[in-house]
């Protein structure tokens, strides 16, 4: 396939880029390419805290969706998650990301306190939330608070796709404004799916992507679908590695800004799929900084990797596996490159030739 630009690939196109397994090189050295050009070597580490695995939802595809009644569940206190940021500071990262079931138990007040504490302690960090949906006026409150990022990954792009994998009292249309909502108070905004969940068509990966030229995202998170014993869905097959490495490349070449994670998912569907995912054109790793006694516990998906590891452990391991890749982790926020306005403003100027 002989294509220039990426911001011309057609739906037939990208439709053949994602279903065929032999383009998986060239799309990954192009990627790669882009993403030096843009980023150099670096490597941005995010510290995960997963801070709750109490969820209202119910999505089929979840471990800890509220009708799982065999997890055990946990919540980290104000003091706990405090001293997670204060470990990883030690480590040298520089954001934090705080992800966790949609849980109301911590209310709009709960988590600005506990932004507002880790920038009064490390004023040169950037906090990431990943909380799910919540009012407009809580997203602004969180912003306010000292927030500069936030994750929402929609999932998935089709309406009809969306119901197969998620209960009727959630709200396809609420989920996509959320992502609006957010952008439009002011947060470094960050959308995504998963690869190969169930009932899904190549096609509505392509609507994925279309929303995301929509968007105009500052990070893209995707990962393949693994199924999760608890759940509706525990007999469905994994999703794709290969396609969802085609995906990184091509989420690389169509948004040449991103910052684009090599997902713990990856890393689980293969032994060495966070560092392949560095080829295929990401920048970032999210390694966990949650107590260990916790991590078993925050079970989205079966078989997770790193849940024994300690913090400083999982930062050196990732230290001498990045750079045998061939990167270099950076002790930095790592945001999102200032050129990104100009690829907006600009369109198709990803050459690929």
């Amino acid at each position: 396939m002989n294509f220039i630009k990426a911001e011309e690939f057609t739906d037939s196109t990208l439709v053949e880029l994602i279903s065929d397994d032999k383009y998986n090189e060239e799309l990954a050295k192009r990627a790669d390419k882009v993403r030096k050009a843009i980023y150099g070597s670096d490597v941005y580490v995010r510290g995960l805290i997963e801070f709750s695995n109490y969820c209202k939802n119910d999505c089929y595809y979840c471990g800890i969706r509220r009708s799982n009644k065999n997890i055990e569940r946990y919540r980290l206190d104000f003091d706990e998650l405090i001293m997670c940021a204060k470990i990883g500071y030690k480590l040298g990262y520089r954001t934090f990301v705080l992800q966790g079931g949609e849980d109301m138990a911590y209310k709009d007040d709960d988590i600005c306190r506990i932004v507002e504490e880790i920038k009064k302690i490390h004023p040169d960090c950037a906090i990431t939330l990943s909380l799910g949906e919540r009012s407009k006026n809580s997203y602004r409150a969180f912003y306010n608070a000292g927030a500069d990022r936030y994750l929402l990954r929609e999932e998935t792009s089709n309406r009809q796709h969306y119901y197969k994998i998620h209960p009727s009292e959630m709200s396809f249309e609420n989920r996509r404004q959320c992502l609006f909502d957010l952008k439009e108070i002011g947060f470094q905004v960050g959308g995504g799916f998963m690869v190969g969940s169930p009932y899904q068509e190549d096609e509505d990966l392509v609507k994925d992507l279309r929303f995301l030229q929509e968007l105009e995202p500052d990070m893209v998170g995707i990962g393949p679908y693994i199924s999760q014993h608890d759940t509706p869905f525990k007999d469905m097959e994994n999703g794709s590695y290969k396609k969802t490495l085609r995906l990184v490349s091509i989420l690389r070449l169509m948004f040449p800004y991103c910052l684009i994670p090599a997902t713990t998912a990856l890393g689980t569907i293969n032994p060495f799929g966070r560092e392949e995912g560095l080829k295929a054109g990401a920048n970032v790793l999210m390694p966990n900084l949650s107590p260990t006694s916790y991590r078993e516990l925050y079970s989205l998906y079966d078989n997770k990797i790193c849940t024994g590891d300690e913090a400083a452990e999982c930062r050196s391991c990732l230290e001498l596996r990045v750079k045998k890749a061939g990167y270099n982790i950076v002790t930095a926020r790592g945001d999102v490159s200032k050129t990104k306005r100009f690829y907006v403003e600009k369109r198709g100027l990803c050459k690929l030739n």
